[in-house]
């Protein structure tokens, strides 16, 4: 058993080392009673400039808990029973084969983690490379632009999530979310991720923690294969049976499928085999660039923009416009830069990334407006081809080589070709061509955003500023469409094949992937017992 104490304030001229003494004030017991403490959540609370304040939960152990709760009748004071986890029920069924999940994104790699740590042996399937040699060949696009179409920013190990800001912020609510933070921790990402409200891993880290994890699944009976593409599925009396890995049959009863969102071609694979999914809305538009002191002061005040105590600040804006769409910054990656991120030869995609440091000049975010069947089609691989038709715009618009086409804030409003920056230089990791980013976007996405830029510059005084940077485009927020699944997880019409993360529309992001891809794992382990 032990104590949970909410709402513990610290100024943020104080030290954590005075917690101990504020819960011990806060449950009236003597410093010395309390045995151990573990901070279980920090964040910060800056609705008032000039008095920011780190608020904390603790987790508290120390003799005669009941009574300590039972005596301080307060809704911040409650008692945590440790034993009342639910005992799992395996199945009972026999494998035929092993389990095979394909892609070592976050959702691949927690299913492929959960099955081997409970002795199911499975096979990873992932089209790239391992994650070292993945990021020489990134370099390799970022400068020679030499593109490598199974490696990449969106393929290989680690999955897209490996190059980006490494966020772990998630708006689900699931027990499976301390496991997965845990498990980061174990493999090298640092601790504080377990307490902070928003925390995040940063690209440099992360490499390594899913080198780790995957070490961990191979140490557990788990095959990994890298350069290994799924090209092919055999149903019979809508089952999976077997599949086709590099050409060669590969047999399986049991399938994972954590493609990630840029898997187009396997897409249409499935999709040729009759395997059912539908369009579901996403959203288009470009990154944005600020200068990252503009951003600390408009979050934290003048007074404290560069205190110490404080990490380079993050915001979140929304905003509807007149006819009913959502525009909203999307991946906002403080301290970060601006990344060549295509995957497909001749079309040309943006995202954003931050090092764990997120030290950069400048900060980056999306911002994107929402687009449905409405501006697509209903076709299920409507919404695909209508991300390859703006990127192929954008690809030609920056001249054909992967520049990426940019334009200030100012000169894109009033509809002018950039001929010079301002104070904001781009980070972008390839080269940049002054373009007018109207020729690679809807127009009904370029006036959204448009109409959008006035509120937000009112939410953060300086947004709309006329040298910032937009760079084109990004179209990869999430999965263009849905592979649809049962309540047991597994495709409508073909058993045997679980749809699993981003790429097929079930999650949004690293924390509910990877908890999606636990979710899948389990649910093969409750009808079918270990090898």
């Amino acid at each position: 058993m032990s104590i949970v104490v909410n709402n513990i304030v610290l100024n943020i001229e104080e030290s954590k080392d005075i917690l101990k003494s504020k819960v011990a004030k806060k449950i009236r017991v003597k410093e010395k009673d309390i045995k151990s403490l573990k901070i279980l959540r920090e964040s910060l609370d800056a609705r008032k400039k000039s008095s920011l304040k780190f608020i904390y939960a603790i987790e508290v152990y120390c003799a005669n808990e009941e009574k300590i709760v039972a005596r301080i009748k307060s809704n911040d004071v409650k008692l945590i029973n440790d034993n009342n986890k639910e005992e799992f029920k395996y199945g009972d069924k026999i494998l035929n084969s092993r389990p095979v999940v394909i892609g070592m994104g976050p959702a691949g790699l927690f299913a492929a983690l959960t099955l081997a740590s409970n002795g199911y042996n499975p096979i990873v399937i992932e089209r790239g490379e391992d994650v070292d040699s993945r990021t020489k060949a990134v370099n390799n696009f970022w400068i020679n632009r030499k593109l490598d179409t199974n490696s990449n920013v969106q393929f290989g190990e680690g999955g897209a999530g490996a190059f980006s800001d490494g966020k772990l912020t998630t708006r689900i609510k699931d027990t499976r979310i301390d496991y997965i933070l845990n498990e980061f921790v174990k493999s090298g990402a640092p601790k504080e991720i377990l307490y902070l409200a928003k925390p995040h891993i940063g690209t440099d880290i992360l490499k390594d923690v899913v080198k780790n994890i995957r070490n961990k699944i191979i140490e557990l009976g788990g095959e990994v294969r890298f350069n290994s593409k799924l090209e092919d599925i055999s149903i019979v009396n809508g089952k999976i049976k077997s599949i086709i890995v590099n050409g060669d049959e590969i047999k399986c009863d049991n399938l994972i499928l954590a493609i990630g969102h840029s898997a187009r071609d396997t897409y249409e694979m499935l999709f040729n085999k009759g395997v059912q999914m539908n369009t579901k809305p996403f959203a288009i538009g470009v990154r944005v660039e600020h200068p990252q002191s503009m951003i600390n002061e408009s979050q934290y005040g003048e007074i404290y923009a560069n205190h110490p105590r404080l990490k380079a600040a993050e915001y979140k804006l929304t905003y509807k416009t007149k006819d009913n769409r959502g525009v909203y910054s999307f991946c906002m990656c403080p301290g970060g830069v601006v990344v060549a991120a295509s995957s497909e030869e001749e079309r040309l995609v943006v995202n954003g990334m931050s090092y764990h440091a997120r030290d950069k000049e400048n900060a980056n975010s999306a911002v994107v407006v929402t687009v449905s069947e409405k501006d697509f089609g209903s076709h299920p691989l409507d919404g695909m081809k209508f991300q390859r038709h703006y990127e192929s715009l954008a690809f030609k618009l920056g001249g054909g080589n992967y520049d990426a086409p940019i334009q200030t804030i100012g000169d894109f409003i009033d509809d002018r070709v950039s001929e010079k920056l301002g104070e904001v230089h781009p980070s972008i990791t390839t080269g940049f061509k002054f373009k007018p980013l109207k020729d690679a976007l809807p127009n009904y996405v370029v006036g959204s955003i448009k109409e959008a830029m006035t509120d937000f510059d009112k939410k953060i005084r300086g947004y709309g500023r006329k040298d910032a940077i937009f760079t084109g485009i990004e179209t990869r927020t999430s999965a263009p469409l849905r592979i649809e699944r049962n309540e047991l997880l597994q495709s409508k019409n073909v058993q045997g094949i679980y749809p699993c993360g981003e790429g097929a529309g079930y999650a949004g992001g690293i924390m509910s992937a990877a908890v999606d891809g636990i979710k899948c794992a389990e649910s093969i382990m409750k009808e079918y017992k270990a090898r």
